[in-house]
């Protein structure tokens, strides 16, 4: 008889994806409108607070604010560090000063700080007055970091020890402190002036004799993060060196706080989505929960600028009107032109952006990677050249205008090839974000490209008068 397999048992919260199933999340809200607070805590008691994060971005904003009074008990910091930005400023413009203090009070400086950085100033003031004078020194100094710096992100709680101290001692002093980080790997050797000279992974605590010295045992080498470094270069960072942490330094080389891979996940996830969103021209906050007010602001401006160049594809358009008037199967097939260019750019456009955020794409090796865009470009151009001017031939019984709209879509694939790799770069190198115009350039450019290589060579080949 065969052994009899069973799935894991699927906690009935959640769907076969790990999502919060729909019918729960109505569960809650149902016990929430009968006024059974008791009932509502029940059923979320066991979630963990990433998914209870979920549960209130998955509401509306009505149901939120009674939800947070349901389940006060349960947003706590945790929770609140898990959230969306736009739920979790929400949620906490109905909390008061004091009550947002006590939630910072509980978590790690940089969740802290990224709870308070988006409150008003005089709100920001109010909860800082309100914190421990501990916790409230080390988060006025975070907020006197730049944005999106390694000195917002860093933990200022490390575990530093000097080289001299034997191994025994570390672990007896591990033993013996209460104010201990709550999560660390890697402890941190620095010399008398506070300089880091080392780390030492647990482990290799756990394993090495009592006697044995903290230099005899470090590794010199590591990876030091200077606190105004931008947070996309700490990402790249960790991602190159496969770094757990990391120690952040101040100008002069002292230790000043640590950067754990955690926290760099999430700055991958929101950089690339921030890339992704300026490529698109939905701003570089676009989320569903963001007010449609700053969603619409955020997107009209790029359509705005796209309608002024397509202006230009319509001003190229309009001066071959007397050829289009001569053959209607010019207009039709007009549009593939530019469409197929528009593709085939923005597939250049993708690999240049990621290829610049990674740092893989840099002044040395920038004409080779153009040239080698561009053989992708004419290996592409030329398949479906051939394809769209067989199609044509046959379809209109016109060789001619099959061959001029494999020239003018081969054309346009080179030019779109080499625009979606020189239009980035050459944003990068004005020091603008290469995602956030590159679309709309990219655009104008295969458009009034391709309308005017084909229509241009069905004039001077003789197709039309």
């Amino acid at each position: 008889m065969g052994e009899s397999h069973h799935e894991a048992p699927r906690e009935p919260s959640h769907d076969a994806d790990d999502r919060l199933k729909p019918e729960f999340v109505s569960a809650v809200l149902a016990r929430v409108a009968e006024g059974d607070d008791e009932g509502a805590r029940a059923l979320v008691d066991r979630l963990h607070p990433a998914d209870i994060a979920d549960l209130f971005e998955l509401v509306d904003s009505d149901d939120r604010r009674r939800l947070a009074a349901a389940l006060a008990e349960k947003l706590d910091g945790e929770v609140l560090a898990e959230m969306n930005d736009w739920v979790r400023e929400e949620l906490i413009d109905a909390l008061s000063p004091i009550q947002v203090a006590e939630i910072a009070g509980e978590l790690e400086t940089d969740d802290a700080v990224a709870i308070i950085e988006d409150l008003e100033e005089d709100e920001q003031r109010a909860v800082l007055r309100a914190l421990d004078p501990d916790d409230r020194a080390a988060i006025e100094e975070a907020l006197s970091f730049p944005e999106e710096s390694a000195g917002r992100l860093m933990r200022r709680d490390v575990v530093a020890v000097p080289e001299h101290w034997r191994v025994g001692d570390v672990i007896d002093f591990l033993r013996g402190q209460d104010d201990l980080p709550t999560d660390f790997w890697e402890i941190f050797v620095v010399d008398p002036q506070h300089h880091p000279v080392g780390t030492i992974i647990l482990s290799w605590i756990l394993r090495a004799p009592r006697s044995i010295l903290v230099g005899d045992l470090m590794q010199r080498e590591q990876t030091l993060i200077p606190v105004d470094m931008d947070q996309e270069e700490v990402a790249l960072r960790f991602q190159k060196y496969a770094l757990i942490s990391a120690a952040v330094v101040d100008q002069s080389g002292r230790l000043v706080g640590m950067i754990t891979v955690d926290d760099v996940v999430h700055i991958i996830q929101e950089e690339a989505s921030e890339d992704v969103l300026l490529m698109s021209g939905a701003g570089d906050e676009g989320d569903i929960n963001q007010p449609i007010r700053d969603s619409y602001r955020a997107r009209v401006r790029w359509l705005i600028a796209n309608l002024g160049t397509a202006l230009v594809a319509s001003f190229i358009i309009a001066l071959f009107g007397g050829a289009i008037e001569q053959m209607v199967a010019l207009a039709v097939l007009m549009p593939l032109v530019a469409s197929i260019g528009g593709n085939a750019g923005t597939q250049t456009m993708a690999v240049a952006v990621r290829a610049l955020a990674m740092n893989q794409l840099t002044r040395s090796n920038s004409l080779r990677t153009i040239w080698r865009e561009i053989r992708v470009a004419l290996l592409n151009g030329v398949t479906i050249a051939v394809l769209i001017g067989i199609g044509a031939a046959l379809v209109f019984a016109n060789p001619m205008l099959g061959g001029v709209i494999a020239a003018a879509m081969l054309i346009n694939i080179l030019i779109a090839g080499l625009a979606g790799v020189v239009v980035p770069l050459a944003l990068d190198r004005w020091g603008q974000d290469p995602a956030v115009a590159s679309s709309v350039f990219l655009t104008m450019i295969t458009d009034s490209m391709g309308f005017l290589a084909f229509l241009g060579l069905a004039v001077a080949s003789g197709l039309v008068g």
